[in-house]
C-alpha cells in the first residue's frame, strides 16, 4: 500500500486539486452563463407573447371594421334589391352610386357573369376594408405566440442545464472528501463526464445577448 506521505501520492493529490479547480471554475462560470441565457430567453419569452397578445386585439379591431363595413353594404344591397324588385330604376342606379368601392368591385364581376353566384357578397372580389389587416394580423400574432411558446422552451432547456452543472459541482466538491485517491478520480472522472456531456448540449442552444 501507497504511504500517503509518499512523493507519487502528494503529486497525485496535488494534480487532482488542480484538476478540481479548473473543473469547478469552469462550471461555476458556464453555471452562470446558463442562468443569463434562461433570464434574457424569459425575457424573450414576454416580449413575444405582449405582441402576440397586441396584434391579436389589433386583428380583432380590423375585424370589426370589417363587420361593420359589411353590414353598411349588406343594408345598402338590401334596397337595392328592394328597388329593383319594384321597378323603380331611377332608385336603383341612387343606390348604385351609394354602393363603397369594395362592394362596387363585387357587385360589377357578379352582374358580368350573369348574377349566377348567390348575390356579391359570395364573390371573392368582395373584401370590405379590414378584412385583409385581420388577417394578417391574425397570422402576425400566431406566429409570436408560436415564438414566445420557442423561446420559453429555449429558457427552460437552460434552466435543466444548470441542473447539470450543479451535479457536476456536487462530484466534484464531494471527491475533495475523500481520502483514497481512486475515489478522488472516480468521482472527479464522473463529474468531469457530466461537464463534457452539458458542454457538448450548450454548444447547440441558440444564445442570446
Amino acid at each position: 500500500m501507497t504511504d500517503d506521505s509518499t512523493p507519487e501520492r502528494k503529486r497525485a493529490t496535488r494534480i487532482l486539486d488542480i484538476v478540481t479547480v479548473v473543473l469547478l471554475s469552469i462550471t461555476a462560470v458556464v453555471t452562470a452563463w446558463c442562468g443569463f441565457e434562461a433570464s434574457k430567453w424569459g425575457g424573450e419569452m414576454s416580449i413575444a407573447f405582449s405582441q402576440a397578445s397586441s396584434a391579436r386585439v389589433q386583428a380583432a379591431s380590423a375585424q370589426s371594421t370589417a363587420q361593420a363595413a359589411r353590414q353598411y353594404d349588406l343594408t345598402i344591397y338590401t334596397e337595392w334589391v328592394l328597388a329593383e324588385a319594384d321597378g323603380r330604376q331611377e332608385l336603383v342606379q341612387f343606390i348604385e352610386q351609394r354602393f363603397t368601392p369594395e362592394f362596387t368591385v363585387a357587385f360589377d364581376a357578379w352582374i358580368a357573369e350573369d348574377r349566377e353566384s348567390q348575390g356579391p357578397f359570395v364573390m371573392e372580389e368582395y373584401v370590405p376594408p379590414g378584412t385583409r389587416e385581420a388577417e394578417e394580423l391574425n397570422a402576425r400574432a400566431d406566429a409570436k405566440f408560436d415564438e414566445a411558446l420557442a423561446n420559453n422552451q429555449r429558457g427552460d432547456d437552460y434552466s435543466l442545464l444548470t441542473v447539470l452543472f450543479a451535479l457536476v459541482l456536487f462530484f466534484a466538491a464531494l471527491s475533495q472528501h475523500q481520502s483514497a485517491v481512486w475515489r478522488r478520480r472516480t468521482f472527479l472522472a464522473l463529474s468531469g463526464v457530466i461537464a463534457l456531456v452539458g458542454l457538448v448540449i450548450l454548444l447547440t442552444f441558440p444564445i442570446k445577448i
